[in-house]
């Protein structure tokens, strides 16, 4: 019998995250597409037991859970220091949150472990990102490129800027995501619509509203349109609405023209993109781009920057504005707005090429591929 150990710690996140759900989207998988006589268990930071029961019910499969005896807080400062109490064998984490630890990773002996890394904020925009949080990024990158036997990526683009930082050579590969299993088309849509006020026609954003989410630069593009006067919706539990509240004051907007729909659930976010009538994904320091993929989902027109890793995502789905130059991004993100609102043939044509570009992507891919790397080992 064959087992690996998943870090799964994140699946339990109070609020619903991009990595809560890749973590939880990835571990169903890894059970589900495991090779015959090959097993899955968890890895989980010390946690009130009905969490370990919440884990069980929602990854069902899952052979076993190891218990640590410290709770998150105190499990990320161990890691992170070399303290590493857990079972031997195989283990994959679904980011730097990772037992990393001295081997011999020439001889594993079945004995290694392979860690995530989603991007490379933290070395090209740490002016955007929390100190705490680039300093914890950078020393946990650190520990991989001394310790981990392979690190995985979403896309080409991480890739390739973490081998400019880092160098891990041959030990990277690349393995993307897909659209989450609870992010689908409601039965009762128009009810949902209802009590969460959906206008008849909206841009719409998801995300945080710090620096590098290009949130700024996007209410400043809706300033100055001229030619449409559409809301903006800015939704996801991600989003902070008195900072947006903030950002919107800033750029000039009257408040009504910005709504901030904070703490939806996954059925909720799902109605608020199937009814957009056009989504704008302006961040510039994401590794793979989510969102923007649950908007193709749901065949939404898409614009978004021309951050390397967004563009190996959209592929020719998306129309991509450049972001280099802060000046004028804001300007051009309005004429791509401007664009797509006016020519239904565009935003219709948009929508079709998105919807393909979704079904590209799958959980069983990168799961497999988890499954491969380690055999690979």
């Amino acid at each position: 019998m064959t087992t690996l150990n998943v870090v799964i710690d994140e699946v339990l996140s109070t609020v619903p995250t991009g990595l809560s759900r890749y973590s939880e989207e990835l571990t169903r998988a890894l059970i589900r597409y495991a090779p015959p006589g090959c097993f899955v268990e968890g890895i989980v930071s010390s946690s009130p037991e009905q969490d370990y029961q919440s884990l069980t019910e929602r990854l069902p499969g899952l052979t076993g859970l190891f218990k640590s005896a410290l709770t998150r807080r105190d499990l990320r400062s161990a890691w992170q220091h070399g303290f590493t109490p857990v079972p031997s064998g195989m283990i994959h984490a679904p980011s730097l949150f990772a037992p990393l630890r001295n081997h011999d990773r020439v001889n594993t002996r079945g004995s290694q472990i392979t860690v995530t890394i989603h991007d490379v904020a933290a070395w090209t925009h740490p002016d955007l990102l929390p100190p705490r949080q680039v300093s914890w990024t950078r020393a946990m990158a650190q520990r991989a490129f001394k310790y981990a036997d392979a690190i995985v990526v979403p896309t080409h683009a991480v890739a390739a800027e973490l081998e400019g930082i880092l160098g891990f050579g041959d030990r990277v590969r690349v393995l993307g995501a897909a659209v989450g299993s609870t992010i689908v088309e409601q039965s009762d849509e128009k009810r949902r619509a209802e009590r969460l006020g959906l206008p008849e026609r909206y841009l719409l954003t998801t995300g945080n509203s710090g620096p590098g989410s290009g949130i700024s630069a996007l209410l400043d593009a809706l300033a100055s349109l001229t030619r449409v006067d559409i809301p903006l919706i800015v939704a996801g539990t991600e989003n902070r609405p008195g900072a947006v509240a903030a950002a919107v004051s800033e750029a000039g907007l009257p408040p009504e023209r910005v709504v901030s729909l904070p703490d939806l659930s996954d059925a909720d976010l799902s109605v608020v993109l199937a009814r957009a009538t056009a989504f704008v994904y302006p961040t510039v320091i994401s590794g793979f781009g989510m969102p923007m993929l649950e908007a193709f989902r749901f065949g939404r027109a898409v614009i978004h920057s021309d951050a390397a890793a967004l563009v190996e995502v959209a592929g020719d789905a998306g129309l991509s504005v450049p972001a280099a130059n802060r000046e004028t991004y804001p300007l051009l993100l309005a004429e791509a707005i401007e664009n797509v609102l006016a020519d239904d043939d565009l935003r219709n044509r948009l929508g079709v090429l998105g919807t393909d570009r979704a079904n590209l992507f799958s959980w069983r891919a990168p799961a497999e591929g988890v499954w491969q790397l380690q055999a690979d080992l």
